[in-house]
Formats: C-alpha cells, structure tokens, sequence
C-alpha cells in the first residue's frame, strides 16, 4: 500500500531527509508541509482542510518534526489544523495536545509534578514584582536560578542568576518568567529518547558552559546503561502522552534525578551519532506499526 505521509515542518534539514528515507524504505511518498502553508476552508474538497500536496485528499498520517512560531492567533491555527487533522481520523504523531503540554514548559512542569515526577522548584508568574520576590526568596535560601522563556528550545534565552544578580525585564520574556532553581550537581545532562512509551537511546550531554545543548556546543557521549533513568523518562513521556520525546534529567547534589524537560519535536543528530541507533527508522517503524495498519486506511486515502 501506497501511504501519504505529510511531514509537518518549516525546515526539512538532515532531520527530514532522514524521515523521507526511512518513510520511502516502507514505501510510502512523503510530501513536506509546513503548517504556515496550511488553512482551515470549509469549501474545500478535504473535508474543510487546505494541507498543500493534498488538495484532493487528505494524507493517511502526519509526522510533526517541527511547529513554526508566531502570534497567538498564528499558533493556535497551527495547532487548530494537527487537532482537526486527529479529529478526521488521521493519525498525528505526535499529535497536537502531547504538543502544546510539553512546547509550555509551565505545564509541562506541572503536570510532570502532578505524575509524581521529580521536577525542580518551579514557577511560572506574568509579574515582575512576583518574579523579583522569588527571586530574593531563592538568593536569600543559598539557592541559584535559571530564567527561561516559556517557550522555546535549544538553550536560547536561558539566564543563570547568582549573588547580585538582576533579574532580567519582563519584557525580554514576552511577559511571563519561567523560573527553576538551578540543579546543583553534575556538570552535565542526559537525554533519553523515548518512543513509544520505552527508552531507545541515552547519551549525556556535557556543555562548554552550564547550559548542556547540542546547540550550544556540548559534546555528546554513550551512556552507561541505567534502568532508573530510563524508567523516569518512560514515565515523564507517558505523563504527557507523548508519541516520542526527548526527556532531559540532571543528577543533583544529593544524587536525586530531576526531569529538567521534555521535548515534543527533539533534535537526534547528536543522540545518534553517540549511540549508534537509526533514529528516524526507529521512529517511522513505530509510527508504521501503531498508526498505519489500521483496517480502514485505504478509505481514509480515498
């Protein structure tokens, strides 16, 4: 069977030729779209849909590698077509709600707490007043803290406070602060991939700097293989619903993990250099196995 996959990003990269290769392996055409490209219309023929390359039809299942951002109104349109698409029957991998929980890391945060997982002393506030106050309140303690946007990836605009430190504007955060006691403990991280609900693949990331991203220069190396760890990150993946993620946990001082976040739409280059495991294979033999052999498909592409 022929499937019609619509790869939902804005930049296909090395990411998405590694998806089109392993969605291609199975047999399946993949046509990238980026969701700015993507309307509501309730004239078209697609059931009230316009997906670009899929003006006839819709495809048979989506795989999210990447949601542009934008204004409020931008991203809850983005957001409106992987929920109508899910709501159409189509499978969404991940799908718009494990998105949007672990995209806010507010609510990430919370719900993580709420499952029972060990997250970090957090708070999210929209007032400077309240946010200088925690602050004082965590500095007077011996504590230090992390301001981070409420969303946003790949360790841009994270600010480690310490001593006399001030807090940044408001401003520079879009209005809202997203602050975590700093994690005292081991100079590095670690990134377990899960799909599926099991851990894949494990590395630890160890940074230039305290900020522990690929992005920012870390080096990634194999981890040594612990089922404490893994089974955290399965649970925080689970907690949020999630297809697949990338759940980032630091040791503290007295050796207790902590879930630092969890990303919906993870980067892997470095995971798989580090490990050795064909990520994007791994990722569409899951989506293919669950989500692709269902009964009804054939009626779903007509």
């Amino acid at each position: 069977m022929n499937l019609r996959i619509a790869l939902i990003t804005d930049d296909p990269g090395w990411h998405g030729a590694r998806l089109c290769e392993a969605f291609t392996a199975r047999g399946s055409s993949v046509r990238v779209v980026s969701l700015r490209d993507c309307a509501i219309d309730l004239v078209s023929k697609t059931h009230g849909l316009r997906v670009p390359g899929f003006e006839s039809c819709l495809p048979d299942g989506v795989f999210v590698r990447g949601v542009p951002g934008g204004t409020l109104q931008q991203v809850v349109l983005y957001l409106d077509v992987l929920h109508a698409l899910e709501a159409m029957d189509i499978p969404v991998y991940n799908n718009g709600r494990a998105i949007e929980r672990s995209v806010d890391k507010g609510m990430t945060s919370l719900l993580l707490q709420r499952a029972g997982i060990p997250v970090p002393p957090t708070w999210v506030v929209s007032s400077a007043e309240y946010g200088q106050r925690i602050w004082a309140q965590e500095r007077d303690a011996g504590h230090r803290l992390v301001v981070k946007p409420l969303f946003g990836s790949q360790g841009q605009g994270l600010v480690r406070l310490s001593g006399d430190d001030v807090l940044p504007p408001l401003a520079d955060y879009q209005g809202v602060y997203y602050l975590q006691r700093f994690v005292e403990g081991e100079r590095f991280d670690w990134r377990v991939f899960v799909v599926n609900g099991r851990a894949r693949a494990c590395m630890q990331r160890h940074g230039e700097h305290w900020i522990n991203n690929v992005a920012r220069g870390a080096v990634c190396t194999l981890a040594p293989r612990d089922r404490k760890l893994e089974a955290l990150a399965e649970a925080a993946a689970g907690a949020l619903a999630m297809d697949y993620a990338g759940v980032d946990l630091m040791r503290d001082e007295c050796g207790k993990l902590q879930v630092i976040e969890i990303n919906s739409m993870p980067a892997w280059k470095g995971l798989q250099a580090a490990c050795g495991i064909d990520v994007a294979d791994c990722l569409v033999e899951d989506f293919h196995n669950r989500y692709m052999q269902r009964e009804d498909i054939v009626a779903v592409s007509e």
